[in-house]
């Protein structure tokens, strides 16, 4: 009998686990959900300094904003306001928030250069590295699933080859057993059992090789191609956290940057805080409001129990209420007393400026000279144009018509003549108030040019006046100290003055306690009749009663204008509704 090798022996193969790829492939997956959080985490960053350099250029602008806001206008009222060392301080504290936004601006600019744009760039190139890597290690890991594979096929074709090999030799047995079999058959099955034996034997050598393949494979896979994938996705980690922190850091090195500069401005609104000078201030306001009035002297006393005739005081601050009446009482109609309180503005006023008291009379005139002799030397300066161009079109007629100037040239030199006397006549007027020259031998002016206009005869006869209501001054002097005039004439020249029509009416709205001449207390509540508008000083002058009137803050009253009111009796509406 033919004894052939056990096919039980070929099991005895060196298997392989079967979750090698399947753990490997639960790395790689880990891995791409981790590195893609990275990134997430460097664009929430990103975006985080993003908003903030929005932030720093909005801030940056609502400063320059704020700076303009309260910037002096150009040639307006507020510029001169900005001679006083508080004002002045308060410009340069307005010119160093313009530097301090500037330098939030330089913040945003460098976090956008330095952060943001730089990286932008880097997730990009950071996206591309790490794709590349995943992708290599899909491939590798896709080599070895299907060297896995065709290991299992091998196996399996091995295993079937030994079992048909088996039934064959277990068929051949059982055949050469029975007697009754003839010789061919028991032959046939033998040559049958032989050949399953030589194919398991194949498939073993198939399996073999296959596996020894395998495991090189697997060996190379596990040790040398993911190990170095998995160094570049941990050097490709490493610099995106080194990175972010950089970045971080230079977050604080932007601001660090800018914080001399920022430092610089702040001391030098401090600087400016410490040039005001309490002092020099006030003093701007004495030059700039001082009147010149010498103060006035003592009223002299008025003997009425003896027949004679009345001396006019020079010395009286109402000589020209005349000498019989009393001084006025606080908030009666004292039209005469208001100068030292507030200036009264009714009207463009003389050209002389002799409304004013003498020393602000004293700077206008002078700044009338000046604004006048700036006007001459412009007209000068287009005259010398227009004679160097009428030069040129006579030496070179094709250039042009050298007689096309000369009308233009007669009207600068027109007004150039024009200016020139204005000009004399305002240094007359101020080598007047300077003392260079005698006083005019015009007639005094009195309380208003309305009343001048009425009461010509009356001023010529009235003692020269030292005040008017609003602040007139004059140096004239009579050469008689004494009139001669019935108390009772000199009286009704003023009383029979017509008051200031009511243009309105007005509501208190807070208690005011006038206590400087001029003014007039009010109750809150209180209604009361509008006189005379506010002119940009901030007060109102209002009449309680004929006897009653003065100036109160604009601010404290409601004021109910009444185009029509012509009638200083008109009964006071009650303006609830």
């Amino acid at each position: 009998m033919v004894s052939l090798p056990q096919p039980s022996l070929l099991h005895s193969a060196v298997t392989v686990p079967c979750l090698c790829c399947r753990k490997g492939k639960d790395q790689f997956d880990n891995l791409e959900k981790h590195t893609q959080w990275g990134i997430d985490v460097l664009e929430k960053y990103i975006k985080f300094v993003k908003e903030r350099t929005e932030i720093e250029l909005s801030y940056a602008k609502q400063l320059r904003n704020l700076s303009k806001k309260y910037q002096p206008k150009k040639n307006s009222k507020e510029e001169e306001e900005y001679r006083y060392t508080s004002t002045r301080a308060f410009l340069a504290t307005l010119n160093e928030m313009n530097d301090y936004a500037g330098q939030h601006e330089v913040i945003s600019e460098n976090m956008t250069s330095l952060i943001t744009a730089e990286l932008t760039r880097y997730v990009q190139e950071l996206k591309q590295e790490r794709k590349s890597h995943f992708h290599d290690g899909r491939k590798a890991q896709q080599h070895i699933e299907t060297c896995w594979k065709q290991l299992e096929a091998s196996k399996r074709r091995f295993e079937r080859d030994c079992k048909e090999a088996d039934r064959a030799q277990q068929y051949f047995e059982k055949m050469d057993a029975d007697i009754n079999v003839t010789k061919a058959d028991v032959e046939k099955a033998r040559q049958q059992a032989q050949l399953r034996h030589q194919m398991a034997e194949d498939s073993k050598a198939e399996y073999s090789s296959t596996l020894q393949k395998f495991n090189s494979e697997q060996h190379e896979h596990y040790y040398t191609h993911i190990p170095n994938i998995f160094q570049k996705i941990q050097e490709m980690e490493e610099r995106r956290i080194v990175r972010i922190g950089e970045s971080m850091k230079t977050f604080a090195e932007v601001d660090r940057q800018v914080i001399p500069i920022i430092g610089k401005c702040l001391d030098e609104i401090t600087k400016a805080a410490e040039s005001v000078d309490h002092k020099n201030d006030s003093q701007m306001v004495i030059e700039a409001f001082k009147s010149g009035f010498e103060p006035p002297g003592d009223v002299d006393f008025e003997d009425f129990t003896q027949p004679m005739k009345r001396t006019v005081s020079e010395s009286s601050l109402s000589n020209s209420r005349g000498d019989g009446k009393s001084e006025p009482k606080f908030g009666s109609k004292s039209k005469g007393k208001l100068w030292p309180f507030i200036k009264k503005n009714k009207g463009a006023g003389p050209e002389d400026f002799s409304n004013l008291p003498p020393e602000q009379r004293r700077k206008k005139l002078q700044q009338k000279v000046d604004e006048l002799n700036r006007d001459i030397q412009k007209e000068m300066d287009s005259r010398d144009a227009l004679t160097k161009m009428k030069d040129v079109y006579i030496k070179n007629p094709q250039m042009g018509d050298a007689a096309s100037v000369d009308h233009r040239l007669a009207e600068l030199g027109q007004n150039i003549e024009k200016l020139r006397l204005e000009v004399q006549k305002f240094e007359g007027w101020l080598a007047e108030v300077e003392g260079r020259l005698p006083a005019r031998s015009e007639q005094p002016r009195r309380q208003s040019g309305v009343y001048e206009a009425q009461n010509a005869s009356g001023v010529n006869s009235c003692a020269q006046d030292r005040e008017s209501p609003d602040g007139s001054y004059t140096e004239e002097q009579s050469q008689e100290t004494e009139m001669k005039v019935p108390a009772t004439d000199f009286d009704d020249e003023f009383d029979d003055e017509e008051p200031l029509p009511t243009i309105g009416t007005c509501k208190a709205l807070y208690t005011f306690e006038g206590q400087n001449e001029g003014t007039i207390s009010v109750a809150e509540g209180e209604m009361l009749y509008v006189i005379e508008e506010d002119k940009g000083d901030g007060w109102t002058r209002i009449r309680r009663n004929e006897d009653e009137e003065g100036y109160v803050p604009t601010s404290y009253v409601e004021v109910y204008l009444d185009k029509n009111a012509k009638d200083v009796h008109k009964p006071l509406q009650k303006i609830s509704e």
